[in-house]
């Protein structure tokens, strides 16, 4: 308040003094040059002349000082001290204006009438981050106001720096850190919401994180709430926009200039951006460490020679769908930048072979590297960045719909990368068995390979990787391999796969039996298994993986396979329920009572258990609450129809250890008994 009728002073001196300036030169015709207000706070501001005033009640004194002597009334300066008499008084809420000395009411009207200016040296003058954040919520032109502060211009003029340095010994900030995140989406995504995200971050913490996702079709976010983000937010360092085409050039410079600590920037389908906003952000944003753009048409080789000049800090890029970025934006950004880079991602873009060739020479630093549809690239381009020596750091690749992912392509990758641990292949259509076997051979260090949508990999193509890895290979998933086909296979006189954890079989509708059975006796070391959607699998299958199973399964994915009965479970609770944690049989059709009852006199360490879609009564349920060592965490029934109202005692039982419950489509559990269970469960996250 002290800094409120400071300036309400200052704007009232102001206002004599132009009045009459005015009343003296009106017989002039030579109109007086404008001053800028600011000049006019600054002469004031430095005036030794006093000010006095004495208050009785709501009205100004009208018999003069309340000191003996004017100059004992306040010290020289632009202090003011305000004497309030023990009585209680009414909220002042007109301004006044002077007459000599002292002042007297002009007329009522509300703080409304002040121009923009005197508001806003008003509110500058505040310290106090709470006080500025109070006033921005009387309107939106206090917001608009509040929200274009500077950090840098709080308190810039006032010389007394006594209470700034009071505010300091008492440990309070004019800015913070920058931990705050905030998030705005759809509707809630305005101009508005921006600005008062700005006042109010700044005196409790200072805002780190922000996330625009859509707009308000109506009061959309446009360069003015990036302005205002950028005057009350310069400690941000992850800014993430998307789907926000109100959003120009102007307001990402705004960004830019204001939040120079800025590390992380993604954005994701805005057309109105163009490289001279990403330019600006290269020059401004040195410590800038990720960037990610998505969808951006006017983003180009321009904006990316920039960031490869000028942020030597990068370490991560993702460019996707950016029609302008050619080879040339590539090579000068790799050409650049190359030392720091770590993780690059390139999708859906017009590149050639050129372009890898310049990561395969230049990505020194690179550990983790995606290339997915890029339909101009060649087998050459994929054969000239393995021979190009400089990814001996990569351990992570990534080629998805690529036509140049070749047999000899992939080969030459693989020896090109001697440090690789683990390959994601998707949409590989042009690799073969053999080409698949050559790549896992040249890549010694591989021990994760994932391969999804590879209709050419056959069964001899994978038992030949198992063959090849067996010393190093951890973990193999297939997702969606339609090329594999239940064959028979003598494989007695190989050797085991000690090293293989885990085996992932996902969707491939001809894995069955006979596959099965032989990987049981080649990999006797797994302990996680999952095997989603194989409906040609049954119980004499899976049998020998779980006998011949030394280490001790520990997770178990079986959802889908619909031949499966309770003889498997029985065996696996028998057989592994002494290391098992996670089960999940969802829509196993054939599993009834009978494998809970296994399940809760073998398996204590069992957290998760997933029974989804199968033939579970109440009877089973009772079966898992009587159980005297099983602490389940997250069960799932969801679709188990014969459950009914009767399971409510035993769901409230294991409800005491239960964090996640999933009654969903459980026809037989009428809405009184889940509005009794959301009442005593009330530490369960229950879905119904």
């Amino acid at each position: 308040m002290y800094h409120f009728l400071e300036g309400l002073l200052l704007w009232n001196q102001i206002r004599q003094q132009w009045v009459g300036n005015k009343k003296s030169q009106s017989h002039k015709k030579v109109r007086e040059p404008r001053i800028s207000t600011n000049a006019r706070y600054d002469n004031l501001l430095g005036s030794n002349k006093p000010i006095l005033l004495g208050v009785r009640g709501a009205d100004f004194w009208p018999g003069g000082s309340i000191f003996a002597n004017d100059k004992e009334a306040l010290p020289r300066g632009h202090q003011v001290d305000v004497y309030f008499p023990p009585r209680k008084r009414s909220r002042i809420n007109t301004p006044f204006v002077f007459s000599g000395e002292w002042f007297e009411q002009k007329h009522k009207t509300s703080f409304e009438s002040l121009p923009d200016e005197c508001l806003f040296e008003i509110f500058r003058r505040l310290l106090e981050g709470e006080d500025r954040s109070a006033c921005a919520c009387v309107s939106k032109r206090w917001l608009t106001l509040v929200s274009n502060i500077c950090k840098n211009e709080i308190g810039s003029n006032i010389k007394n720096m006594r209470l700034e340095n009071e505010l300091s010994e008492m440990g309070h900030e004019l800015g913070g850190e920058g931990y705050l995140s905030r998030s705005l989406e759809g509707k809630k995504a305005t101009d508005v919401r921006l600005a008062a995200i700005s006042v109010g971050t700044a005196s409790r913490g200072g805002l780190g994180k922000l996330s625009i996702r859509g707009s308000n079709s109506d009061r959309g976010v446009t360069n003015l709430g990036l302005k205002a983000v950028s005057r009350g937010c310069p400690s941000l360092k992850a800014l993430s926009i998307w789907n926000v085409a109100t959003i120009g050039d102007r307001g990402l410079i705004e960004i830019a200039s204001g939040c120079q600590q800025l590390e992380k920037l993604d954005l994701c389908k805005c057309p109105t951006i163009s490289d001279k906003a990403l330019i600006s952000v290269a020059m401004n944003c040195p410590n800038l460490t990720e960037l990610l753009l998505e969808s951006c048409p006017n983003i180009g080789n321009e904006g990316l020679e920039a960031i490869g000049k000028c942020c030597s800090n990068l370490r991560s890029i993702s460019i996707k769908d950016c029609t302008s970025v050619s080879d040339q934006g590539i090579a000068s950004l790799f050409s650049s930048a190359s030392l720091s880079m770590t993780k690059v991602r390139l999708q859906a873009l017009t590149v050639s072979d050129l372009s890898l060739a310049v990561i395969g020479h230049y990505g020194k630093a690179v550990t983790d590297l995606v290339l997915n549809f890029l339909p101009d690239v060649s087998e050459k381009g994929f054969w000239v960045m393995g021979n190009g020596n400089g990814l001996q750091k990569l351990k992570s690749l990534t080629v998805a719909s690529c036509q140049g992912a070749t047999d000899i392509g992939l080969e030459a990758v693989g020896k090109g990368c001697p440090n690789m641990k683990s390959a994601h292949l998707r949409k590989c259509a042009f690799l073969s068995d053999n080409g698949l076997v050559s790549f896992t051979k040249a890549a010694l260090s591989l021990d994760s390979l994932q391969l999804e949508e590879c209709h050419r990999i056959t069964q001899n193509g994978f038992f030949g990787v198992l063959f090849n890895c067996g010393a190093n290979l951890k973990a193999i998933s297939l997702v969606s391999c339609f090329g594999i086909k239940d064959m028979n296979l003598s494989l007695s006189s190989i050797s085991h796969c000690e090293s293989l954890r885990s085996l992932s079989i996902c969707n491939c509708l001809g894995f069955g039996n006979t596959t099965l059975y032989e990987l049981g006796k080649l990999c006797p070391q797994l302990q996680y298994i999952e095997l989603r959607g194989l409906e040609g699998v049954t119980d004499d299958g899976f049998l020998p993986l779980l006998k011949s199973s030394k280490a001790g399964l520990v997770k178990v994915n079986l959802s889908g396979c619909i031949n499966l009965t309770d003889k498997l479970v029985l065996y696996l609770a028998n057989l592994h329920g002494w290391t098992l944690e996670t089960l999940n049989l969802d829509g196993c059709k054939n599993i009834t009572d009978s494998s809970l009852m296994a399940i809760s006199e073998n398996c204590p360490l069992l957290c998760d258990l997933d029974i989804s879609k199968c033939a579970i009564t109440d009877a089973g349920i009772s079966a898992l609450a009587d159980a005297k060592q099983l602490n389940l965490q997250v069960l799932s029934l969801s679709g188990c129809t014969l459950v009914s109202d009767r399971s409510l005692p035993a769901l409230t039982k294991i409800g005491h250890t239960l964090l996640g419950l999933s009654i969903q489509h459980c026809n037989g559990i009428s809405s009184s008994t889940i509005d009794m269970l959301l009442e005593l469960l009330w530490r369960c996250d229950i879905l119904s």
